[in-house]
């Protein structure tokens, strides 16, 4: 009996062929990982893309790095859409009226496509409403210039859904001063500033601490009382002197608070190397406009920029670079403190090579499983962790 038995099974596995043999890849673990897993991204700019140049993003969509087919591809489970407030609105006025339109977009796709998109309000939405081939829609308010001075204009976006609030942007405003300007207005945050904090920890709203001094951080950091994100920013260990990333300091600080930083995609985030090239690209294509009398924002310029940047084109980050900002922030504070906030749609073209829309999130994934992560950890960058802190601060308004 067992020569005959032996026969038959030699016989089955010829005839299994190459496709019965599961696929045990590494690439074939990070696309499960990918789809079994809670994916939440922080930072996605589709609402201003939209507004500038509207398209359907329950199709497939020629520009842009997101849109329905893609997101499901690549495992995308909650995408914050970001409610950008440009800095001028400070000034001008209008912010208020602008983000309102701009939440108006998003809720208009998920009444459009309510098989494919639904806004999400909390966590339980999170886990009520999350099914296969549907993304959730979360949203972000990046810059606190809405809030126009008014308290009460918080539980106004509130109940709009509003879950963060990136509390200024490339300006200082009456809430913060940013990074990006040296005018240190209120030498970190206003005294409204602090009042807002408090108010948006009450409400149940994620402080946001992208985009602020450092200053400011630690007053948000004094002030808080529930823990606090960095929705898409990268670790400062890698951009010396670029203020826009996170200090060791600070993702220190913010790790003891319970908070998470959500790694930025775009190449100037990842690496010194592509901040230098930028800069010097830009000389060059200044020293070729005034050799060439050329005018700034006139056709014969921009035709020209557009062949130089084609002739030119920036060396961008790989995604491994990306992977060595999560092990970073890991081997400082470690694996519970770190996500994704990618900036999708928001730092154009100078994405990381292997990340280029929401479809490749399994290359990131892949990349974390080679370098040794469990599934586990990456479970927890993948959303998790973004998920507890969002959790906590729901949990703090309660209290």
């Amino acid at each position: 009996m067992r020569p005959l038995l032996a026969l038959v099974v030699l016989a089955l596995v010829g005839c299994s062929g190459p496709s019965a043999v599961p696929d045990t890849s590494v690439e074939a673990r990070a696309r499960a990982l990918s789809q079994d897993a809670l994916v939440v991204d922080t930072h996605i700019d589709v609402p201003y893309r939209l507004r500038e140049a509207p398209d359907d993003v329950s199709r497939a969509t020629a520009s842009g790095d997101f849109d329905h087919p893609r997101a499901v591809r690549g495992g995308l489970d909650v995408a914050f859409m970001s409610v950008y407030i440009p800095a001028p609105y400070q000034t001008t006025g209008g912010a208020r009226a602008l983000a309102d339109s701009l939440i108006d977009s998003v809720e208009a796709i998920a009444r459009a496509h309510p098989d494919q998109f639904a806004v999400v309000r909390s966590v339980e939405d999170v886990g009520r409403l999350r099914a296969p081939g549907r993304v959730l829609l979360a949203l972000g308010m990046e810059n606190g210039a809405p809030v126009e001075g008014d308290l009460a204009a918080l539980r106004h976006f509130r109940d709009r859904g509003i879950r963060y609030v990136t509390l200024t942007h490339s300006r200082d405003n009456e809430i913060s001063d940013s990074s990006y300007d040296t005018t240190g207005t209120h030498g970190g945050l206003s005294d409204f500033g602090r009042d807002v904090v408090r108010q948006m920890n009450r409400l149940g709203i994620m402080v946001d601490v992208s985009h602020i001094s450092d200053a400011a951080f630690d007053d948000v950091m004094e002030t808080t009382a529930a823990p606090v994100i960095a929705s898409h920013s990268s670790a400062r260990h890698f951009t010396p002197g670029f203020e826009r990333n996170m200090s060791d300091a600070m993702i220190r600080r913010l790790a003891q608070n319970g908070g998470v930083v959500q790694i930025n995609f775009g190449s100037s985030f990842l690496l010194k190397r592509v901040q230098d090239d930028q800069a010097a690209l830009r000389q060059r294509l200044a020293d070729e406009f005034e050799t060439r009398g050329l005018r700034f924002g006139s056709p014969e310029a921009d035709a020209f920029q557009q062949a130089f940047e084609a002739e030119n084109p920036l060396r961008l980050a790989d995604m491994t670079d990306v992977a060595d900002h999560i092990d970073h922030v890991v081997e400082l504070v470690g694996i519970d403190h770190v996500g994704l906030g990618s900036d999708y749609d928001g730092v154009g073209p100078t994405l990381p090579v292997g990340l280029e829309d929401v479809s490749t999130y399994p290359n990131l994934v892949a990349e974390l499983l080679r370098r040794g992560y469990s599934e586990d950890d990456v479970r927890k960058v993948l959303g998790g962790n973004a998920m507890r802190v969002w959790r906590a601060v729901e949990a703090a308004a309660t209290e």
